[in-house]
């Protein structure tokens, strides 16, 4: 008997917080379930987006991100440094690419960067994009004549997280209002980039405040294109730490949770991977995350190896989305195809 096709994936942007509450609220089996028939409605379950994230410039940032290393107010050990030059990045990206990245993100620890500081961006973008990979940059607010300079140096993706709900925000951050971080967003939209956006759980809040954020994200007037749900590293000096952390189910159903309602993103396992067991990560692609971040480290903090990475990939039977070319464009993609907030100022 032949099998009917699937209903094309209604993309929705009027979720009520009760909606997704209850998507939260489904027995573990019934959400996994529900999670992977919509990914695999989408996506290929077998490959994987492989980004790197580079720090161009760290440390130094004048915020008061409670979860933040970069933030100079707290002691963390983590000292203000220059950007970087274009040669060292373009040599990071050559070895990304040659490690199998097929994204090289930038990111820089300013809470918005000066007008002078664009050509130099500028500059590395232009250089990362001509060896074949996809671009993204994680530079904190940016102006609309911003986001016009960076689009016209090629960069694809611009990442800026939400962070967490509207309702917790102000328990994290006092420096930037949550509005600001929408009209960053709307400054990249406008300008035709793409989109990383998520946050990161784990930092105290509620399951309701969680299913907030994802809320806040899939009724953005369009769905990021990347979402990067980000477990909290806890860094000794900054105010998050000793917090409770975040039961491993609990951050799986996240996990889910943002599959069902932007069935058509890339869901990336950000910050905290390091320490996620292997069967947690695994149970992650399973409720459908399609993208990580690959090296041995997010901007300030620790990250799974490479080798690691690709015996995991290897026993689950993964395998990296490839670099394709078409007409003048770099993406990666399944059968041809951010920055982890609270790693950056962004």
């Amino acid at each position: 008997m032949q099998t009917p096709p699937q209903a094309p994936t209604v993309l929705r942007h009027d979720w009520s917080r009760a909606e997704v509450r209850a998507l939260f609220d489904l027995s573990f089996p019934e959400l996994l379930h529900r999670a992977a028939s919509v990914h695999r409605e989408n996506f290929d379950p077998a490959e994987v987006q492989v980004s790197t994230l580079l720090s161009v410039k760290t440390g130094g940032c004048p915020e008061d991100c409670s979860y933040c290393p970069q933030a100079a107010r707290y002691h963390t050990g983590v000292d203000a440094t220059k950007l970087m030059s274009t040669e060292a990045v373009l040599e990071k990206a050559k070895q990304a690419k040659a490690a199998g990245a097929s994204r090289f993100c930038m990111g820089a620890a300013w809470r918005s960067p000066k007008d002078r500081d664009i050509p130099k961006v500028a500059a590395m973008i232009r250089e990362v994009k001509a060896l074949g990979l996809e671009t993204c940059a994680t530079l904190g607010m940016l102006s609309g004549d911003q986001a016009k300079s960076l689009k016209a140096a090629g960069l694809d993706y611009y990442n800026h997280n939400l962070d967490t709900a509207p309702d917790f925000y102000n328990e994290i951050i006092h420096t930037r209002e949550f509005q600001d971080r929408l009209d960053t967003l709307e400054h990249v939209r406008d300008v035709g980039m793409k989109t990383c956006c998520g946050g990161i759980v784990g930092m105290g809040e509620s399951r309701g405040q969680r299913a907030g954020l994802l809320q806040t994200l899939a009724n953005l007037p369009a769905h990021p294109d990347s979402v990067p749900i980000n477990r909290l590293v806890q860094v000794e000096g900054t105010p998050l730490a000793g917090t409770a952390e975040l039961d491993p189910f609990e951050f799986v159903r996240t996990i889910a949770v943002a599959r069902l309602l932007m069935p058509k993103s890339m869901v990336r396992l950000s910050a905290g991977r390091e320490s996620m067991s292997d069967e947690l990560q695994a149970l992650c692609f399973l409720a459908g995350a399609n993208s990580i971040f690959y090296g041995e480290k997010l901007l300030t903090t620790g990250n799974p190896d490479t080798e690691r990475d690709m015996a995991l990939f290897a026993r689950l039977g993964l395998r990296p989305m490839q670099i394709v070319e078409t007409a003048g464009t770099v993406h990666a993609s399944i059968e041809e195809d951010e920055v982890p907030a609270h790693t950056c100022a962004a």
